[in-house]
């Protein structure tokens, strides 16, 4: 038997982009629909997500955060409001405003579908083999810095 070479061939940055952003986006796509059991929708944890790494947010910002129209976000901060995962306070320095953030039981909430994501993704590069592994960890060094650039 004789061993093959097989060469890489270079591709282009315009060649790669939509390779990289489907794989990206795919991933993004399943990870985000592994969750624990509840009825937290998406949309409701991508608010409780954006208030945690914001700190706190108004209503209307946490509207333009997550793109959607403020009475849209209204109905969302409600439903959070009602499961206790989100707390408002009033505004340092106007009167009619408050301020959003999460609270202690939201927090946990976020935890729990952060380690039921890190759970399916950790048993999905398990099945890799170590060479595999090796070169998505250099990859996740690479994507961070064009995230960041």
């Amino acid at each position: 038997m004789t061993e093959r070479t097989v060469m890489a061939v270079p591709v282009t940055a315009v060649q790669l982009a939509p390779m990289v952003r489907d794989a990206i986006t795919r991933l993004n796509r399943r990870v985000r629909q592994t969750r624990p059991v509840g009825d937290l929708t998406a949309t409701q944890l991508n608010a409780l997500t954006s208030l945690e790494l914001a700190g706190a947010l108004t209503p209307r910002e946490l509207a333009d955060v997550e793109r959607v129209q403020p009475p849209t976000m209204t109905k969302i901060i409600a439903k959070l409001e009602e499961r206790g995962l989100v707390q408002r306070s009033p505004h340092p320095t106007d009167g009619r405003q408050v301020i959003l953030a999460a609270t202690e039981a939201g927090r946990a909430v976020l935890a729990q579908f952060e380690r039921a994501r890190d759970e399916w993704l950790a048993s999905r590069l398990a099945e890799l083999r170590p060479e595999e592994r090796d070169t998505l960890r250099r990859a996740a060094e690479i994507l961070r810095k064009l995230a960041s650039a």
